[in-house]
C-alpha cells in the first residue's frame, strides 16, 4: 500500500521557493508601481479639471491666493513643454510621452527594475506625471463653458512668485515628473556600477591576503 505524505517546507526544491518568492515580491512591486502611477496621474486630472472649473480658462488678474505674494492658484494653459520650452509643439511632445511611458514598462518588466524597490517607486512617479500631461496633449479635455471644444494644452494652476521673480505655473504632474527624477538620480548615486561592487579598501586588503 502506497504511503501518502504531505510535501513539508524541507521536501519542496530549493528552485521552487526562490521561484515562488520571485514572483510574489514581482506582483508586489508591480502593485506599488501601478498604484503610484495611477493615483498620481488621478491625482492631477481631477485637480485640474476642479480649478479650471473654478477659476475658468486664463485670464488676466486671474490670481487666488493662498499665501498673498508668493504661492496661489492661477490658471495657464502650455502647448509646449517644461518651463513652455516648444511652444506649438505638443504632438511632438506627445509621441515623446508615449516613447518614454514604454520604455519605462519595459525597463520594469524586461530589464529587471521590477526587482529594485526604489526604482519601481520612481518610475511610478515618472509615469503618473507622463499620463496626466499627456492626458492633456492628446486634448482630451474640455474647455470650461466651450461647448465641447478642446485644445491640445496643458493645464497648469499652482503658482509661485517671490517679489519681481514668476516661476513658472505648474500642476501635479510636473511635481511627479521631477520627484520621480530626483528619486532616480539618488538611485544612480547609490548603486553600485557591475562590477565595481566591492569598496577601494575592500579589494585591497582582499589583495593583501592574496599575495
Amino acid at each position: 500500500m502506497r504511503s501518502h505524505t504531505l510535501r513539508s517546507a524541507s521536501t519542496v526544491p530549493l528552485n521552487s521557493k526562490v521561484s515562488d518568492s520571485a514572483e510574489t515580491h514581482s506582483i508586489g512591486a508591480l502593485m506599488v508601481f501601478s498604484t503610484i502611477a495611477v493615483a498620481g496621474c488621478g491625482a492631477d486630472l481631477a485637480s485640474k479639471h476642479w480649478v479650471f472649473a473654478w477659476r475658468g480658462m486664463p485670464r488676466p488678474n486671474n490670481v487666488w491666493w493662498i499665501w498673498d505674494g508668493f504661492i496661489g492658484i492661477e490658471t495657464a494653459t502650455n502647448s509646449g513643454a517644461l518651463f513652455g520650452m516648444g511652444q506649438g509643439l505638443s504632438w511632438l511632445f506627445s509621441l515623446l510621452s508615449i516613447a518614454a511611458a514604454l520604455g519605462i514598462l519595459y525597463w520594469l518588466l524586461f530589464a529587471g527594475g521590477i526587482r529594485d524597490r526604489l526604482l519601481v517607486v520612481a518610475l511610478g512617479a515618472i509615469m503618473g506625471g507622463i499620463l496626466g500631461n499627456l492626458y492633456d496633449r492628446l486634448a482630451l479635455w474640455d474647455i470650461p463653458g466651450g461647448n465641447g471644444q478642446r485644445l491640445p494644452y496643458v493645464r497648469d494652476w499652482i503658482l509661485f512668485q517671490y517679489q519681481q521673480y514668476t516661476w513658472p505655473n505648474f500642476n501635479i504632474a510636473d511635481c511627479l515628473l521631477v520627484c520621480g527624477a530626483a528619486l532616480l538620480f539618488w538611485h544612480s548615486l547609490h548603486t553600485p556600477l557591475v562590477g565595481q561592487s566591492k569598496k577601494p579598501r575592500q579589494i585591497a586588503h582582499d589583495t593583501g591576503h592574496s599575495k
